[in-house]
């Protein structure tokens, strides 16, 4: 105790408190009248009406933590608050079930922290589910010499096409787990965005990690979207197209069993490929673009109202006159 107005708890912060007793004389605080103190939690308010709470991590009791949530719950309230956000690091996961018993749920998790909620009004919860998406990439990295049968064929495109598939070397692999381990199926390099990673990053990044070839972002080609494939979560998986600035195949020894230049024509000639709708349409998109009859999504960097920090918008810029692209 450190006196009339101030509280300490053993998680690290001192909780401002008041009292409506009388100062005695003896300047001596009766176990009684500590009870009559009020202790909130520390909270900020964030711009939906409610409140956040990030908890620190040293340990403290879950009776002083219920008795200090009850308070702030009748506080918020009062003050008209509703969503209550609680970020729980996991070395205080003992209190868990005290925050449950006092009507907060899961929202999300993560590795360091659980994040639980509570709707406080009386009316229906508005309060934003949790993420619904992970988000996933694929590349498709060619090698190429087109030039010479453009110069050579220029009259005819389909012996051109024709030709493309044989001159046309794509970057393949065979992974070591997952759907296709053991079937000798090869696939293009493929991979989750992280947190924080816009995708054209992500592209250029899983092809290093899983073959060692540097690439440069060109468009994305295509994007399609999946339910219940992760978790119960949905999927948006986006088909990037990359431009090789190395060669010489360095294969990820933890996850691929092997990774090669492989005409397309044998790519395409796979039984799965060919007899996979989804694999089947990105094939002729890869191939239309090749040709020049298809133009994809180039990342252009933006600003928004929400942040001053840099975003990619991916727009298709055929038929666009603007100054900044």
């Amino acid at each position: 105790m450190e006196g009339p107005g101030k509280f300490k708890v053993r998680f690290g912060r001192q909780l401002r408190v008041r009292s409506s007793m009388s100062t005695t004389s003896s300047n001596v605080v009766s176990e009684s009248q500590v009870q009559q103190f009020e202790r909130l939690l520390t909270g900020k308010d964030d711009v939906h009406g409610g409140v956040i709470v990030e908890m620190a991590s040293e340990p403290i009791a879950p009776t002083v933590f219920t008795s200090l949530l009850r308070a702030s719950l009748l506080h918020w309230k009062q003050q008209g608050k509703k969503g209550v956000w609680i970020k729980m690091p996991i070395e205080l996961v003992n209190l868990v079930e005290s925050a449950v018993k006092e009507g907060f749920f899961y929202h999300h998790a993560e590795a360091k922290y659980l994040m639980l909620v509570h709707w406080i009004p009386e009316t229906a919860n508005t309060l934003p589910a949790n993420a619904s998406h992970r988000v996933g990439i694929g590349a498709f990295v060619m090698n190429e010499k087109r030039e010479d049968f453009d110069q050579q064929f220029s009259s005819d495109s389909n012996i051109v096409n024709a030709l493309l598939l044989r001159a046309l070397a794509v970057l393949v692999v065979q992974e070591k787990s997952g759907l296709f381990r053991g079937t000798g199926v090869w696939k293009f390099p493929t991979g989750v965005v992280d947190e924080g990673e816009d995708i054209c990053d992500a592209a250029v990044r899983e092809v290093k990690e899983e073959t060692g070839i540097d690439a440069k972002f060109v468009e994305i080609l295509a994007f399609r979207q999946s339910h219940k494939s992760f978790f119960e979560k949905s999927d948006l998986f986006f088909m990037c197209m990359l431009q090789p600035l190395s060669f010489d195949i360095q294969k990820q020894e933890s996850e691929i069993e092997a990774a090669e230049w492989m005409p397309f024509d044998d790519y395409a000639a796979q039984p799965f490929i060919r007899t996979n709708e989804l694999l089947k349409y990105l094939i002729d998109i890869c191939l239309a673009k090749e040709s020049g009859e298809y133009t994809g999504f180039t990342p252009v960097p933006t600003v928004t109202s929400f942040s001053n920090n840099k975003s990619n918008l991916y727009l298709n810029m055929r038929g666009l006159n603007h100054p900044k692209i």
